[in-house]
């Protein structure tokens, strides 16, 4: 990027130090610098910082987007209008209520938040590496190799294995359950409006457009090392859609996903984006739950208590949701049967996936709704 400017003089004072560029750090900074405060984000690497994930944000996400008035264009993103559950000859899919999701690569997605930044005013420190926490809490700002960044709040959002979550105290016990992501992209114009989900034997697929001529195939799994190529033969028909198909670009994987935290709120610092916890990707919407908690870190004012109640609001739901969908992925017969349920209710299906999108409150799912799918689930 053109006119970065440099790491801040010690001497400065900002009203709030981001501490990661990515997708979380910048969403934070531009909802605090839309509210009029001054923001610096400090990260070590240069623009733009790809990440291994699904990359198709949730209808919620998208909306986030458009209210921090950052633009994708057409050629950088595909819309999809729901979900397409595949598990052998099972298949069940769901439409999202209101609105649509979008599948985008995170270098574009990156892209768009940087440039909304500059325009915005956000300062950006590109190739500036944290190295601490000075003495506190509350602690002055953030310690970096080129000395004190001075700020009244901290947000880290430095990531999944985040540093400073562990510095400040704020990290939990290692979890027992280990799952992992790989990600890769192929030059195929999507041959779907969904984002499809295939699942196998301890591993699932994530199919989903990224642009009019792209799609991006996440593949998630639990335990022990695997590649690309390994895990993509447990689901031969989608191998023979992909196969002569041209990679356009390097595997890159994440994990150990499930990552615990004692509290995202230590003094002036907040955590927030996979810094913040993370259970797992098998729900897909780690960035709609970054972009609430950006904007309720905004909302709090430097009142980091009510940040710490939004956050465990905003994780509630997606978190119940999420550990239902661990239950499920863990038994292959009980998942195959909920999805020949949700096959056999589609509009069901679709207010789930509302609820999930928080495009419709939780109370829509209905108690008829909610007997009728558990009836199902208990009948072979």
């Amino acid at each position: 990027m053109a006119n970065q400017p440099e790491p801040a003089d010690p001497v400065d004072l900002a009203d709030l130090v981001v501490v990661g560029g990515g997708p979380a750090g910048l969403a934070t900074a531009l909802g605090a610098r839309l509210a009029g405060l001054s923001v610096t984000v400090l990260d070590r690497a240069q623009p733009l910082i790809d990440k291994a994930c699904g990359e198709g944000l949730m209808p919620d996400a998208a909306e986030h987007l458009r209210a921090l008035g950052v633009e994708l264009a057409p050629s950088d993103c595909h819309p999809f209008r729901g979900i397409r559950y595949i598990d052998g000859a099972v298949m069940a899919e769901g439409i999202f209520p209101r609105a649509t999701g979008l599948g985008v690569r995170r270098l574009a997605l990156h892209q768009a938040l940087v440039r909304r930044a500059e325009d915005v005013g956000v300062r950006l420190a590109w190739g500036t590496k944290v190295t601490g926490l000075p003495p506190g809490p509350p602690y002055a700002g953030v310690e970096t190799a080129g000395g004190l960044v001075r700020a009244r709040w901290i947000a880290a959002a430095d990531g999944l294995l985040s540093r400073l979550r562990q510095q400040a105290g704020l990290a939990g016990p290692a979890a027992a359950q280990r799952r992992f992501g790989v990600r890769r992209h192929f030059a195929l114009a999507p041959w779907s409006d969904f984002v499809e989900v295939f699942w196998g034997p301890g591993c699932e697929a994530y199919v989903t457009p990224v642009s009019p001529d792209q799609i991006g195939v996440a593949l998630l799994w639990s335990n022990g090392p695997s590649n690309f190529e390994t895990l993509l033969a447990h689901f031969p028909a989608l191998q023979d859609r992909l196969s002569g198909a041209t990679v356009t670009s390097r595997d890159r994987g994440a994990g150990p996903l499930h990552q615990r935290v004692r509290g995202v709120v230590r003094g002036n610092l907040a955590l927030v984006g996979d810094a913040a916890g993370y259970l797992d990707a098998i729900t897909g919407e780690g960035l709609a739950v970054a972009f609430h908690e950006a904007a309720a870190l905004v909302a709090a004012r430097g009142d980091l208590s009510a940040y710490a109640a939004a956050w465990r609001r905003i994780n509630r739901l997606p978190n119940a949701m999420t550990s239902f969908m661990l239950f499920l992925e863990r038994r292959p017969r009980l998942r195959a049967r909920a999805i020949r349920a949700l096959a056999a209710e589609p509009a069901l299906f679709s207010r789930l996936l509302g609820i999930h999108a928080r495009t419709l409150p939780a109370r829509k799912i209905g108690l008829d709704g909610a007997l009728r799918l558990a009836w199902r689930l208990v009948t072979p």
